[in-house]
């Protein structure tokens, strides 16, 4: 006669939830494990008391299937599988309690605290000379970017309104339009060129974010960089198109 013998796995994988927070997690424990050590595992977990915490497991049609209740009885002599889930009751603490951050003191430091300490990102960034504590790098910046802004001014001042120009942006095709805004804007800092395109290739109609520059219909209008912007007698694109038909 054949000797069969029957195999079950050592651990069990399940779903903790509890009656004092909102959010479950997922762990393994091994069958020859008693309760009395899980609730201590589970103390851990869900910040229930092991000693006022009643244990109770719930397959995964959220059925109730039994109460772990022996302390020195192991997790595998009751029916529990992988996927159900064990549910923790501790009647001494209130739903919630640990994730409630109002009951949480808070710390707070002075600036004149915080400046005199030497383990801050602040005394860090001081003693290497990095970011806005370097002194030539920050002045560098400065100079580098009103530098930018003069080069954009002198371009803009060589445009004229309702001029023909033409549009080249790196990484997109050539345009064509109409100069109808030359200035500063409120949705981003610099110098700013607005266009009237031939085409609807735009993204607004001469207005931005609530403030109007100039006036052209949806899709035609747009707002470049000085320097994509070459002013000269540029014939439409599409009239072009239309001479070679």
């Amino acid at each position: 006669m054949a000797n069969f013998e029957v195999i079950t796995q050592s651990t069990v994988n399940v779903v903790i939830t509890s009656s004092i927070s909102s959010f479950a997690v997922e762990k393994r424990y091994p069958k020859n494990i008693s309760i009395g050590e899980l609730k201590g595992k589970l103390e851990l977990v869900t910040g229930a008391s092991a000693r006022s915490m009643i244990l109770e497991v719930y397959d995964r049609e959220k059925e109730f299937v039994c109460a772990l209740t022996n302390d020195n009885s192991l997790l595998g002599s009751f029916p529990i599988d992988d996927g159900m889930r064990i549910h923790v009751n501790d009647s001494q603490l209130k739903k919630g309690e640990f994730e409630d951050v109002s009951k949480v003191a808070k710390f707070e430091l002075s600036q004149e605290d915080y400046s005199k300490r030497s383990d801050s990102v602040k005394a860090f960034l001081e003693r290497n000379r990095l970011g806005k504590y370097n002194e030539e790098e920050v002045k560098k910046k400065v100079e580098e970017q009103e530098a930018k802004e003069a080069e954009e001014e002198k371009i803009a001042n060589s445009l004229q309104i309702n001029q023909r120009c033409e549009v080249t942006v790196p990484g997109q095709a050539c345009r064509r339009g109409v100069i109808k805004f030359i200035g500063k804007t409120r949705f981003k800092s610099g110098w700013w060129i607005g266009i009237h395109y031939d085409e609807p290739v735009g993204k607004n109609d001469g207005s931005v974010e609530g403030t109007r520059y100039f006036t052209c219909p949806m899709k035609y209008g747009a707002f470049v960089k000085p320097a994509h912007v070459t002013m000269g007698d540029f014939p439409e694109l599409f009239d072009e198109e239309m001479d070679e038909m």
